[in-house]
């Protein structure tokens, strides 16, 4: 892929993501889907940053490329897109539930960010990582975020005390 070509695909991806995001977010459940993508856009912005800095990872197509490191529309867009869905979709599932579920959200990521790293400046690896640091790191990542939702949601269904 040209240059050209990677910034329109990126855009794309990005405007479809936009789209689908309030679609996403405005649901029964409305804090809890709010809590969810400010965590995960904290939390990815962290971690890109952190691998960035440590140079295991490289975005050289990126909006804003002179102020910022990181890939603005996969941290703040994409990313928490896809965990909104994956929290929804695991609602009210058990913990093997939750588990499966997450590799049909991962995988094809992986697969994704594989082939742009292979094919395209839209990611680049380096210092040894490959494809299985992505697929633990999204892991990682994703169960977090549910762990820290449903922590919140437990806290949320006990008696608070207003005194």
């Amino acid at each position: 892929m040209n240059r050209i070509q990677e910034r329109t695909f990126l855009g794309f991806v990005t405007l479809v993501a936009i789209v689908l995001l309030p679609f996403a977010i405005v649901k029964r459940s409305l804090k809890d889907w709010i809590i969810v993508y400010l965590v995960s856009c904290i939390g990815n912005s962290y971690a890109d940053r952190l691998l960035i800095s440590k140079g295991y990872l490289k975005y050289k197509v990126r909006p804003f490329k002179k102020k910022l490191s990181i890939h603005m529309p996969f941290d703040y867009i994409i990313y928490p897109l896809f965990l909104l869905y994956y929290n929804q979709w695991t609602l009210n599932s058990k913990p093997i539930g939750i588990i499966l579920k997450l590799f049909a959200f991962i995988i094809p990521q992986v697969i994704i960010e594989t082939i742009a790293e292979k094919n395209t400046n839209l990611i680049t690896w380096r210092k040894g990582w490959a494809w299985y640091h992505s697929l633990g790191s999204l892991a990682i990542k994703f169960l977090l975020c549910r762990a820290t939702i449903a922590g919140i949601r437990k806290l949320n269904d006990r008696d608070l005390s207003i005194t």
